[in-house]
């Protein structure tokens, strides 16, 4: 090629790439749907999740049996006609002992034993609460994820657009020049090659996007077709707290540390209760008999009281029980340690992520993707002054479209540990 004619198609290249290099790309043809916040998204799937309202019934059913426990239970009430004859079994007058009894007995239990029951019940309902709480900050966590993989998905999108368009451009410049005897056919071919590439990779993230807002849609039981457009863009949220005070707040806020600490406390309640089973509970019984004058004797009416214990002679059984509330004691204390152990693990783990993820999309926002796009200027000047070959610039460009998807997969990485490390501490970040 003349030297003209190759500055001519250098030129040409210059005004085709660089365009599309700085702006932006659509993601998505098609009707959009009205821009959605996280916020909103989030809102919706805490008040509609079904597994949510499974877990809302079930705290309520503990509530109301905590409204039952330690009741007395149903005095009872007695009808009885005693002491009469055998050869006379209706006459109520043949006999001095004969007697219509009516009579009500009453059943409580060894003093303190039903504040007991209470409190065994109110942990239950607590312990179910705090299973519910925790299910919520799981559900915003999941939200969260998926989120921002969506907005990483739209991104990537907007990045692929933007370079199936260069390399349409690329494209067609391959085969002008071979056309005109300038080119090589390897060269269209490698550009319809990538072209192709770009083509797949769009279909491939198009479905990840589709699968996305299902499971965004399934989260907040919604229409799983229900088309979701965030409202915000992908950036880097900064991190204000370091890992002490990150263990700070989760010890104080974390749902799991608080149902295990109502499952010490129902089981503490257990123990105490299994106690009182050495002692007896009482039935207080009362009795009126009413009789009909028989045998010359007035007939007077009388009545009866008492009180029965049981016998707690079965001490093995008893026994036991303190003792198998005693081992939930200890094995909530463990499950504590354990939580705590795993929280910090969680968060030394999710801070070296975020560290990672934040350098990262520092590196390619200030170092790689500017020293690619030089690289791609410096392909193209190196191709009009015939020192490089024409796959040298669509490799460059290639190059270029990477570290921007990988520049942008780095930020949402940032912000999906971001949410991991909420959901670890119990609370949103302030």
């Amino acid at each position: 090629m003349a030297a003209p004619q190759k500055f001519a198609a250098t030129v040409i290249l210059f005004f085709i790439i660089f365009p599309f290099s700085a702006g932006k790309g659509k993601a998505e043809e098609g009707a959009a749907a009205p821009p959605q916040s996280l916020d909103l998204i989030i809102s919706q799937a805490l008040d509609q999740n079904p597994e949510l309202k499974v877990n809302e019934a079930r705290w309520e059913a503990f509530i109301q049996q905590a409204h039952q426990a330690g009741s007395l239970e149903d005095p009872m009430f007695m009808l009885r006609a005693q002491n009469l004859l055998i050869r006379d079994p209706l006459a109520f007058d043949r006999d001095v002992m004969t007697a219509k009894v009516i009579g009500v007995s009453q059943t409580v239990p060894f003093f303190g034993k039903r504040g007991l029951q209470r409190e065994v019940a109110r942990q239950d309902a607590e312990v179910s609460r705090w299973i519910l709480e925790e299910r919520k900050i799981e559900l915003t966590r999941m939200v969260k994820e998926a989120w921002y993989q969506l907005l990483f998905i739209d991104r990537s999108l907007e990045i692929v657009e933007k370079n199936i368009g260069v390399l349409d451009d690329l494209n067609r410049l391959s085969e002008t020049l071979y056309s005109v005897g300038q080119g090589l056919l390897q060269d269209v071919l490698k550009a319809q090659v990538e072209r192709s590439k770009m083509e797949e990779m769009r279909i491939s993230l198009g479905q990840q996007r589709r699968s996305l807002e299902i499971s965004l849609n399934i989260l907040r039981f919604w229409p799983a077709d229900t088309k979701i457009t965030p409202a915000a863009p992908l950036e880097l949220t900064a991190l204000p707290l370091d890992a002490a005070q990150l263990e700070e707040f989760a010890i104080t806020n974390r749902p799991r540390l608080k149902e295990i600490a109502a499952a010490e406390e129902r089981a503490k309640a257990a123990q105490a209760l299994a106690e009182k089973e050495f002692y007896p509970d009482a039935t207080f019984t009362l009795e009126y008999m009413q009789r009909d004058p028989a045998m010359d004797e007035p007939g007077d009416d009388m009545y009866a009281a008492g009180v029965t214990f049981n016998l707690p002679v079965q001490r093995d059984r008893r026994h036991a029980m303190v003792a198998e509330a005693g081992a939930e004691i200890r094995m909530a204390q463990a499950e504590r340690d354990m939580a705590i152990n795993q929280i910090r693990q969680g968060i030394a783990d999710a801070l070296a992520r975020l560290d990672r993820a934040k350098r990262l999309a520092s590196l390619y926002t200030q170092s790689i993707i500017p020293q690619a796009d030089q690289s791609l200027q410096a392909a193209m000047a190196a191709y009009g002054s015939g020192k490089a070959d024409f796959p040298a610039v669509l490799d460059s460009q290639t190059a270029l479209f990477n570290f921007e998807r990988e520049g942008i997969e780095a930020i949402a990485d940032h912000q999906m540990q971001l949410a991991v490390l909420e959901a670890t501490i119990g609370q949103a970040l302030p």
